[in-house]
């Protein structure tokens, strides 16, 4: 089976401009069964691909939304996870955020708070190379915190995004809950502490 590789996002930067449209939930046709498998649902697309050593077969399984910041910024939030890592509830998908701005602040444990009014979650994130070109940012992913931002993704119907003092952006949430059911499923663990 053909590796993917979360760094090699690019696929997703296409994929993830389907969800832009809003297509209602769909399970895309593969003409060739080495192709990752995809679906959409709402503004979420899913993706899951397996690599096969000979010895053991590991699923990433991830799931990612498009959308555009306040001043024009493309971007992806992605959450990714294989059968290799650990599962919920004691590791959660990782977190990514990939934005065509290069003012937003870089380095290590950099303060982000992710939510809308009503719900806040205050987490730790940290620039990484550049993906396809553009900066991006990983969640400090530990469980607890993990889990808080995953039950705000689903609460929120646009999750509000700072870095420091900098918006980022907000990002519409609509068909998170069905997409993060659909990581569960594909990569075999429970949802039921995120998506009751």
């Amino acid at each position: 089976m053909r590796i993917f590789r979360l760094a090699a996002v690019a696929l997703f930067g296409s994929l993830a401009g389907f969800t832009v449209s809003g297509a209602v939930a769909q399970q895309q046709a593969q003409p060739d069964s080495s192709l990752p498998a995809t679906s959409t649902f709402g503004r979420w697309t899913t993706i899951f691909d397996t690599l096969d050593t000979g010895q053991d077969a590991h699923k990433t399984c991830a799931a990612s939304t498009a959308f555009v910041d306040g001043i024009g910024n493309a971007g992806t939030l992605t959450l990714s996870i294989s059968t290799g890592d650990a599962l919920p509830p004691d590791a959660y998908p990782a977190i990514m955020i990939t934005v065509d701005n290069k003012d937003l602040p870089t380095g290590k444990n950099i303060a982000a708070t992710f939510g809308d009014p009503g719900v806040k979650v205050s987490a730790k994130v940290y620039s990484n190379d550049a993906v396809n070109g553009r900066p991006s940012w990983t969640v400090d992913n530990q469980a607890k915190t993990s889990l808080a931002l995953l039950r705000a993704m689903r609460k929120v119907t646009s999750l509000d995004v700072v870095f420091g003092t900098q918006t980022v952006a907000s990002i519409p949430m609509d068909g998170f809950t069905k997409a993060y059911r659909n990581l569960g499923t594909s990569c075999g663990f429970q949802t039921k502490d995120v998506t009751p």
